[in-house]
Parts: C-alpha cells; sequence; structure tokens
C-alpha cells in the first residue's frame, strides 16, 4: 500500500474530507488556503483563496457545488467548488470552530468559540438559492452553556444537531426549538472528532483521553470503545468493512525527535465488532490530527501536524482479510 504524499499546505493540517462521490478530497490547515485534490491521482485542482487566519473545520455540500469554512478569522464562508470564488461570508464575534451542511443543502450550521467573554454558539442559517438573497443573520441561534463545543453534526434527516464538547459530553440539540434535549459524559477530556456512519444511526468520536468511542445516536449508549495509550485526534468508520482507523499522537508541542523514529503517529486499524487492534499505518512525521475513508471504503486520507496528506489505498489482500468467526458466517 504506497501512499500518494500530497504537500498543499505551510502549516499543520485540521481536517480532509472526501465529497460524496469520493473524486474530490478537500483539505484545511492552520494556513488560510483550502485546497481542493483529485482524490485518485492526488491532483491539486486549486485554492480557495480569501481566509486570513487558521481555518479549523470544513464541509461540502451533497451535490459538491458548495464548501462551507470555519476559521479563526472569525468568519464561515461558503465557495463556489468548480471556479473556487467566494460566494458568501457570515461574520462572527469569535473564532469559528465547526461547519456542517444539512441533508438536502438547505440549511447549514456553524459554531463559534467561546472566547474574550463571548459565548459559544451554535448557528443555523437557511441557504438561498439566489446568493443575491441571503442573508447574514442567523434563521437561530442557541447558546452553549458550560463547556463549548468542539465539533458539531446533523443527526438523520435533520431532527437533531449533535454537538461534542471540551469537556468530554456529547449534546443533542433540537433544530427546531433551540433547546437541548439530550446530554451524555462518556470521555473524560476533549473531544476531537465527530464522525457519522453512512446510515448517521451511529457515531463515532475521538477524543484526548486516549480513546475512540461508537455511539448509537438514538439512544446516545455506547455500543464499542477502542482504548489507546495516547491522545486520539481523530476516527472514522469505513463505509462497507467492519473496521475503523484511530489517529493521533502526543500533543505537538511535546513530541520529540524520539517520538517518530518509535512509531507513535501511525493510523491504527481496529476491528468495529471485536474492538481488536489489526494493523498500522507509518509514515506521518508528527500527531496525526485528521482522518477520512473515501465512500467506497477502498482507501482513505490523513492529514498530520507535519502539513502533509496521505492519500492510502487498500491492496486486494485488504478486502479478503476476516476472522474465523467472520469466516464461519459467510
Amino acid at each position: 500500500m504506497r501512499p500518494i504524499l500530497l504537500q498543499g499546505h505551510e502549516r499543520s493540517l485540521t481536517r480532509v474530507k472526501y465529497n460524496r462521490d469520493g473524486d474530490l478530497l478537500f483539505s484545511v490547515s492552520k494556513d488560510n488556503k483550502p485546497n481542493v485534490w483529485w482524490s485518485h491521482t492526488g491532483e491539486r485542482l486549486g485554492t480557495f483563496n480569501g481566509h486570513n487566519g487558521a481555518i479549523w473545520d470544513l464541509d461540502v455540500s451533497y451535490d459538491s457545488t458548495k464548501l462551507l469554512t470555519g476559521s479563526a478569522d472569525n468568519t464561515c464562508r461558503m465557495w463556489d467548488v468548480s471556479n473556487g470564488k467566494e460566494l458568501f461570508q457570515w461574520e462572527t464575534e469569535t473564532a469559528v470552530r465547526a461547519v456542517a451542511w444539512a441533508m438536502g443543502d438547505q440549511q447549514m450550521l456553524f459554531v463559534t468559540d467561546a472566547t474574550m467573554g463571548k459565548k459559544c454558539e451554535i448557528h443555523i442559517i437557511n441557504i438561498e438559492e439566489d446568493m443575491n438573497e441571503q442573508s447574514p443573520d442567523a434563521d437561530m441561534i442557541m447558546t452553549v452553556t458550560g463547556s463549548k463545543a468542539t465539533v458539531a453534526g446533523w443527526g438523520n434527516l435533520n431532527k437533531a444537531i449533535y454537538t461534542g464538547h471540551e469537556d468530554g459530553s456529547i449534546q443533542v440539540w433540537d433544530p427546531e426549538s433551540g433547546e437541548r434535549n439530550r446530554m451524555v459524559k462518556m470521555h473524560s477530556g476533549p473531544i476531537q472528532d465527530l464522525q457519522f456512519s453512512k446510515d448517521r444511526s451511529h457515531f463515532i468520536t475521538a477524543s484526548k483521553d486516549h480513546s475512540a468511542q461508537i455511539f448509537d445516536a438514538k439512544t446516545l449508549k455506547v455500543m464499542k470503545k477502542y482504548q489507546t495509550e495516547r491522545p486520539v485526534n481523530s476516527a472514522a468508520l469505513s463505509p462497507n468493512r467492519p473496521h475503523i482507523i484511530l489517529g493521533g499522537g502526543q500533543e505537538a508541542m511535546s513530541v520529540t525527535t524520539t517520538s517518530a523514529r518509535q512509531g507513535k503517529f501511525e493510523v491504527r486499524f481496529f476491528h468495529l465488532v471485536f474492538e481488536e487492534e489489526l494493523g498500522r499505518v507509518k509514515g506521518h512525521f508528527g500527531p496525526i490530527n485528521t482522518l477520512a475513508f473515501s465512500p467506497d471504503g477502498r482507501g482513505f486520507a490523513s492529514g498530520g501536524e507535519d502539513g502533509y496528506i496521505r492519500l492510502h489505498f487498500f491492496d486486494e489482500d485488504y478486502y479478503t482479510f476476516a476472522y474465523e468467526e467472520e469466516k464461519i458466517q459467510q
């Protein structure tokens, strides 16, 4: 499995994400330029120029025509994927930490940071077909009390919004009423990532408490837990195999040159059901900050503190591997 190395960012990666078709890969980092790549060849198609600060999150629309980015320059921006032009800009009082399209692309949300005496807020925006009619005001603002939200996503059929928080809690919000419905605290450290399964029936969280957990989206019960020895920055679910991948490592500021040699920065594969580690993929020279499975499950992308994106494509024996218990079922 020879990876393709993509070098298009000057600083550490914060998020990589495939579009629904899997032919495009979008990336953002602590520099100010989102990138888009051909996912099959690693060729860079272009950049989206306009931000003036680190970019924390991105999301691409269902039809791959629009890109959302949230930045430390106190803006959330929407871009035209086909030509890189900025379509709209929402200005905020603090940095935008998370962005997410709703199913159907008629709504989106962004989450603002709690800094300088300002509270963390979830903004819900209705998206107009004609950008000339687009309003800069949010249709609903939900104020987050207590620990600030670090990640966010829409549940199935947009009936709920899920947020992961710095204190390790997961909270569920009603986008109609703006009220918080439920809250569970199963992590003991900040939640760094939250990714849904294909059918949005469950989701996986990655935390600095050295673990990743799979939650049932309806009940918020922990279905599976994957324990490691280091902070987990990102976790992703395979769309067609019973596998998950985890990435992380020590805090960037405490990394030494020996850490890379000792191989602490691998992508780790775990079996979804048995919670056992299946293997590791080396490559990055620092902590892994973000992971994404391709929608067809034939590969994955990883983005690291080293500023590189690594595109991996699975060998044939990956598809034939199975435990004895799985072979019996087949």
